[in-house]
């Protein structure tokens, strides 16, 4: 027998809910490669145009042929357009609290989510519709043998998609509209029940939405205890009710989520000032809990360092723990050695890892002598003497007091592409931008920790501020001040009451790497500032520093070289 739902159950009725609804054009097909180049977006509520957003965005490489002649955006049209660092806060702002539509949410959703990573915002806990979900849920095939775009608009009678941002919004306005008129006679009625029809949520799932009940609208963590009050999951949200909500009514539609919620008889949370507090709070949560529904929970803060070896002939060994003069983090075993490798090759180090006596080697020369990329002092061919500038150039670079392992790559580079060797030169350029990436991160990061204390402002958004108090590497305290408040005393208040952090050894000071990365990306964001600090906080002016440009050229020449992912897939 069906249980009718009560009143709260029933949720909003969809002609009071304002949709947002979103298109994307990108360069490519992949989010965590390719960059969005424009947003097209329209606001409607019962059926009324409460507003439109619409901006190319400069993607900061060129735009592939083929994505060019399918969507008419060329280099030259985004050349003077926003980059997306600007755009974002608008469109965030433009959607904030409303529910996120898109033709195969997926693809524009994870370019979204993508993109705020990359600017360190919080992940959009946004209710999400994919109409192409809805299409599939309420049309049969014979009505609607294909659910791209184009062929519901033609349905439909709906405006015709151009593969251009605000079009395209615009006719799955239409779709959208067409779509909810044919769910009401299903028994959809409310936003919940949509969301949960999409889905194919169970009553017994939804009925689990009591469990929300408790938390506030405010950002923080939340935890997912089980049976035995064991943390099943953990995660954050810029609103912790609707956040938790969604995975009541099919927003979250993982199959292992759907069987953690089944799982779980409670929700407990953390009340956070930030979004960048809440991040952070998961990061230490999920280090001390390790719940079993959290991927990253496996190997919470997790890295590999690169560092020399203390001997006479040093070599570069890849290392669990952070040590003094190490070059890392790296988030995997397998990059870091492929940078150790880079630089080995870059400066002539030893690969091998046996260990040589210094007065008598009586190793025999291997194939890196007879390829001239080492100089043998296994076999007494190279005494310790004329080793020692390949280390200290390993030194130096890790330092900041030196690039020479980067320009021997670089005139390595040069030398294969003057004998014709272009696809060895390419993946040696693909090897020596991987090695610049590493270096600067590692700059930046080293930087950031070595400071025993800072105080920085972000923007709230509404005319207030987001205060963090860092020291050494990590959030000591957050804070905010409302439009209106005097700051400072709030900054005073927050110092004194900070953590208190000691420092350990190390590049990070013994730092999360997770947690300096963070911190960085909300340090990155437009409009940060910094209100002071115990040290200047600056990075080496050599090393990778000079190589960004070098580097953006890298990754121009190897996206060119790629053969482009086409966008226009079976749901677009």
């Amino acid at each position: 027998m069906a249980t009718q739902l009560s009143f709260d159950e029933l949720g909003t009725p969809l002609h009071e809910v304002t949709f947002v609804v979103l298109d994307l054009e990108t360069t490519g097909g992949r989010p965590a490669h390719d960059r969005i180049t424009e947003i097209g977006a329209v606001k409607v509520r019962g059926g009324q145009l409460l507003g439109e957003f619409s901006t190319l965005v400069n993607p900061g490489r060129p735009i592939p042929p083929q994505v060019a002649s399918l969507t008419g955006i060329t280099d030259a049209m985004v050349a003077d357009a926003p980059e997306l660092a600007t755009v974002l806060p608008a469109f965030l702002e433009f959607a904030a609290g409303d529910v996120l539509v898109a033709h195969n949410a997926r693809f524009d959703l994870g370019f979204l989510r993508a993109a705020c990573s990359a600017h360190g915002y919080a992940r959009p806990d946004h209710r999400v519709l994919c109409t192409v979900r809805l299409a599939r849920h309420v049309l049969s095939r014979r009505d609607a043998p294909s659910c791209k775009l184009s062929a519901l608009a033609t349905l439909f009678g709906a405006r015709t998609p151009e593969h251009r941002a605000l079009h395209d919004a615009r006719a799955t306005v239409d779709v959208l509209h067409a779509l909810l008129e044919r769910v009401g006679s299903l028994g959809v009625h409310s936003i919940d029940e949509l969301v949960a029809f999409q889905a194919r949520v169970s009553p017994q799932q939804r009925r689990k939405r009591s469990l929300a009940a408790h938390l506030p609208a405010a950002p923080g963590v939340y935890l997912f205890r089980g049976p035995n009050d064991e943390v099943l999951y953990i995660g954050t949200a810029s609103n912790l009710r609707n956040r938790v909500q969604q995975y009541f009514t099919g927003s979250e539609t993982r199959s292992r989520m759907r069987e953690m919620v089944t799982l779980a008889t409670s929700v407990a949370h953390v009340e956070c000032a930030t979004a960048l507090e809440a991040e952070v709070r998961e990061q230490r949560l999920l280090a001390a809990h390790r719940p079993s529904y959290n991927r990253r929970a496996k190997n919470p803060h997790r890295s590999w360092w690169i560092a020399l070896t203390s001997e006479s002939f040093p070599r570069l060994s890849v290392v669990r723990r952070e040590r003094p003069g190490a070059l890392g983090p790296f988030g995997s075993r397998r990059s870091a050695a492929r940078t150790a490798a880079t630089l080995t090759a870059a400066v002539g180090l030893r690969s091998c890892t046996q260990r040589i006596a210094v007065r008598s080697p009586d190793g025999s020369p291997c194939a890196e002598f007879d390829l001239g990329r080492c100089g043998a002092p296994c076999a007494g061919k190279q005494d310790a003497a004329d080793y020692a500038p390949a280390a200290r150039a390993i030194t130096e670079l890790v330092t900041g007091s030196g690039a020479e392992p980067l320009r021997a790559t670089e005139r390595e580079i040069a030398r294969l592409s003057a004998a014709h060797h272009f696809e060895r030169a390419a993946q040696l350029r693909d090897e020596l931008a991987a090695l610049v990436r590493a270096v600067d991160r590692a700059h930046r990061m080293s930087a950031l920790a070595r400071i025993t204390e800072m105080v920085a402002a972000a923007p709230d958004g509404a005319g207030g501020w987001e205060f963090a108090v860092i020291r050494y590497g990590r959030l000591a305290a957050a804070g905010t001040a409302r439009r209106g408040t005097a700051p400072m005393p709030i900054v005073e208040a927050l110092t004194a009451a900070a953590e208190t952090v000691l420092p350990g050894d190390g590049p990070l000071r013994g730092a999360a790497p997770d947690e300096v990365a963070a911190l960085l990306r909300w340090l990155d964001r437009p409009g940060t500032r910094l209100v002071r600090a115990t040290e200047g906080w600056a990075e080496p002016a050599v090393a990778a520093g000079p190589w960004r440009e070098w580097l953006e050229l890298a990754a121009e020449a190897s996206t060119l070289e790629r053969t482009p992912r086409t966008m226009e897939g079976a749901d677009r």
